[in-house]
This record gives structure tokens, sequence and C-alpha cells, in this order.
């Protein structure tokens, strides 16, 4: 049984966070070891997948381009190949892609042990939220994932990969540079989607408010400008479509602080 919040010194936070890591990175190292076991599905069917001009994401694009009478942006080919230079190389990169895949499949468990760190700072009525809390925060997360594989992957491996400084230049592109590019992709669109839930805790807190927020709304326009610019290979049109969904998130972050502040507002009214 938990030791309520009162009771409890640094020490004892200490020491509850500290298993609350331990199971959450037990929890990561089980789902990643399964995960080594599937390299074939992971690596052949998956993270390769986007290299494939016949990749979903393509096609969508080449139908989009035809709709408007050009095929501008249809793909016939991916013009580069993969290469391994190092001896240990594709072990490492299987032993760290088992670990994020095992890291993103475990990532409600996760969340479930940080509300159960942070449920005792919470009035009661807010910790019988947890099932809702841990749902929201996985699709939030799942939904930012497959957002970094069907937007951003394709489009950072097609701009990527077709560029080039010189015929003379083959394009032999090492296995850990492209994997990693897809992994650091899921794995930044997915916590870049947890956007509403951070707002919410940093306005439960009094850090941000919804006048804040507004306030700051052509600043925060520009960082996500920044941060799509980082997520995304330089070129407007990839940047306008990572920046639309994360501004999407921005206001509805306003919206979640309105709705915190409110409450407090009436529960210190009742009180």
């Amino acid at each position: 049984m938990a030791k309520e919040l009162k009771d409890m010194s640094f020490l004892d936070h200490v020491e509850e966070l500290r298993w609350h890591l331990v199971r959450s990175s037990l929890a990561i190292m089980i789902l990643a070891t399964v995960a080594f076991f599937f390299k074939d599905l992971i690596f052949n069917q998956i993270l390769f997948a986007p290299k494939d001009p016949n990749f979903i994401t393509y096609r969508f694009f080449c139908k989009v381009s035809q709709f408007f009478g050009t095929d501008g942006l249809c793909i016939t080919e991916m013009p580069f190949t993969f290469q391994s230079l190092a001896m240990g190389e594709q072990f490492n990169v299987h032993i760290w892609t088992s670990v994020t895949v095992g890291f993103i499949i475990a990532f409600p468990f996760i969340i479930w042990e940080f509300w159960k760190f942070i449920s005792p700072a919470l009035y009661e009525n807010e910790r019988k939220n947890a099932r809702s809390f841990i749902i929201i925060s996985s699709f939030l997360f799942f939904v930012g994932v497959l957002f970094g594989y069907y937007v951003v992957t394709p489009l950072s491996v097609n701009f990527l990969g077709n560029y080039s400084i010189s015929d003379l230049v083959e394009r032999n592109i090492k296995i850990d540079s492209y994997i990693s590019l897809v992994r650091s992709s899921l794995l930044a669109c997915g916590l870049v989607f947890e956007l509403p839930i951070i707002m919410y805790f940093l306005t439960k807190i009094g850090l941000v408010t919804p006048t804040f927020l507004k306030k700051y709304r052509k600043h925060a326009l520009v960082v996500v400008l920044i941060l799509a610019a980082v997520i995304t290979p330089p070129d407007v049109i990839s940047q306008i479509i990572v920046a639309i969904p994360i501004l999407l998130l921005y206001e509805v972050s306003i919206l979640i602080s309105k709705i915190v502040v409110k409450r407090q507002l009436k529960r210190e009214k009742n009180a």
C-alpha cells in the first residue's frame, strides 16, 4: 500500500521513485527481449518499408499530386542502398531498436507507474481518473508514433535519400544512420504529442495558465516551426505538414488548461 504523501520524507519519495523506475525499466527490457526475436518483422516489414517507393505514404502523395494534374509528388525509386561498415554495427542496431520497440509497447505501463508515483499528491476525485489518464496519454503517444512513421519518416527518407550534391557521390547509407533517423522520428513525435498532458500537469502546479498560453501563442508558433524544422528535412512543405498537428495540440492544451483552472476555482469556491 502506498504511503500518504504527507507521511513520506524526501528519501521515501526517492525510494518510491526508484522502484517505479525499476519496474518500468524491467517492463521495457522484457518487451525488448521479445522484440529481439522478431527481427524480420521489425526491420524488413516495418523499418525498411519507407524505402520502398510503393509505401502507402508515397502512394497517397502521388494520388494527391495526380488529383491536381501533376506527377510532381510521385516517387518511382529510392536511389540509395544500405551498408554496414563496422563489425558490431548490425548487432548494435538490433539491440537498440529492440529497446526502442520495448519502450513504445511498454508506454502504457510506464504511464501507469508515473501515475502511481504522482497520485498521492492529487485529490481523491482526481485519483479516480487513472484509467482515463492512461488511455488518453497512451492514445496520444501511439498517434504520435504513427504520425512519425507514416508522415515524418517518409518525408525525411525521401528528401535525404534523394538529395545529392554531385552525381559523382554514391548514395550508400549506413544502416545505423537510417535506423537512427526512423527511431528518433517515432520517439520525437510520440513525445511531442504528449503536449496536452504536459500542459495539464503544468497548469495543475501553477506554472502555466490559459492566459499565459494565449499571450505567447505567437512565440509558440515560432517554437513549433523550429521544432518542425528539427524533426523534418529542411523543405517548407514537410515543415508545414508537421507543424499543423503540433499547433492543433497547442490549441487543445489551451482548452485543457482552461478546464483545469475552472475546476480549481470551483473547488476553492466550494471550500
